[in-house]
């Protein structure tokens, strides 16, 4: 147990503390972004458009695709925690990508066709011109987006104050 004097705030030198997590849309596959560019047809008669009657007829495939981003064995998260970005996968979380804070200075947000019908982009960290790190399909990717930066913001200026190690 680790005790700290502000309520869940923890340095990273002590433990690895969550800050957020988030989780993969429908847009982050290839199927979902295909659906998203059919959905997003607005001819038709009225309130009767192509997208409408597509996103009807195509209930059942949406909801399959879903649920199987929600298998045990395919579950994916993005967690963000005070040392790093992570992308995690399986009910027991084994972590498979991740940046840590210090490895980015900017995140953009890639929105391809289709995601923007889910309201969700591809976050893309950066370090100089070097992509460190892609998450696909994050749901509402702005708001991840700032939370991301304003944790390396407050790890970077933090460790800029910490001395130098001494010694070997």
């Amino acid at each position: 147990m680790v005790r700290s004097s502000i309520s869940g705030v923890v340095p990273p030198s002590v433990a690895e503390a969550t800050i957020m997590t988030v989780w993969p849309s429908v847009g982050s596959t290839g199927l979902g972004k295909a659906l998203g560019r059919i959905y997003r047809i607005k001819e038709g008669f009225g309130p009767l458009s192509f997208g409408r009657l597509a996103l009807l007829a195509t209930i059942p495939i949406g909801l399959g695709l879903y649920l199987s981003l929600r298998l045990p064995w395919a579950i994916k998260r993005y967690r963000l925690t005070n040392r790093r970005v992570a992308v995690e996968v399986g009910i027991n979380p084994r972590v498979m990508q991740f940046v840590s804070l210090e490895g980015f200075d900017s995140i953009e947000v890639d929105v391809s066709q289709g995601q923007e019908w889910y309201a969700c982009g591809d976050l893309v960290f950066r370090r100089g011109a070097i992509e460190t790190l892609r998450l696909m399909g994050v749901s509402r990717p702005e708001s991840f987006r700032r939370v991301c930066l304003e944790a390396h913001d407050a790890y970077v200026s933090v460790a800029k104050l910490q001395p130098e190690p001494v010694g070997a």
